[in-house]
């Protein structure tokens, strides 16, 4: 059976949360963060060198990377469900928002939370990033504004890879300013399969990062 190591308040949300949505059978192992650092705990460290998640464990192969187990898991496990096939007419736009969220998004969002963290001091830098995350959260807001979901096909992997993104940009007061891409958020949010992965990986709290 596939295993999911799942850390709390953490993007490996999106997995079990892909998993629901699918309907396939998993076994889930939580691990919890370190409360003071916030940092993984070494329990994921025995699972993969990198001791992140999330990590899947299937047919003796650990796989790490969001993106790379999203691919696994739609076209390995489910039979291509909610994912879209190079013979599809959206099959490039489905690739590029699928990357979006871990290649664009997120890295100027850490960059922003370890800022604060670390107490700044080079506004340069800071404006360079915080700029970034304008442009992204503009071209999001764009994309969103005239349908429900990523694609004009509809719900896919795509838009749970960006649904705990946008999370993690609104505990950093980053969607304040985009109604349309909150309205996308609370649609995420309404899905039956995005409340039962609430259930089974546990509520987020992702304060800790605000």
């Amino acid at each position: 059976m596939l295993k999911v190591h799942h850390l709390n308040n953490s993007r490996s949300q999106r997995i079990v949360w892909l998993l629901e949505e699918l309907g396939l059978p998993y076994e889930l192992v939580v691990h919890q963060r370190d409360p003071e650092t916030q940092r993984s705990p070494a329990s994921l460290s025995s699972v993969h060198p990198l001791g992140k998640s999330p990590a899947i464990e299937h047919d003796g192969q650990v796989i790490v990377e969001t993106d790379a187990i999203i691919h696994y898991v739609t076209n390995k496990l489910a039979g291509g469900r909610l994912a879209v096939g190079p013979d599809a007419p959206e099959y490039g736009a489905y690739l590029s928002w699928l990357a979006f969220p871990e290649g664009s998004m997120m890295g100027p969002l850490v960059f922003d939370l370890v800022y604060q963290w670390t107490g700044g001091g080079n506004e340069l830098l800071h404006g360079f990033f915080d700029a970034e995350i304008v442009r992204h959260q503009a071209y999001l807001e764009a994309a969103v504004a005239n349908r429900d979901f990523l694609l004009q096909s509809g719900f896919s992997a795509a838009d749970v890879n960006l649904g705990w993104t946008l999370e993690f940009a609104e505990c950093r007061r980053r969607m304040a300013d985009y109604p349309q891409l909150a309205a996308y958020l609370a649609r995420l949010r309404a899905r039956p399969a995005y409340r039962r992965a609430l259930e089974r990986g546990g509520p987020q709290d992702l304060s800790v990062f605000g």
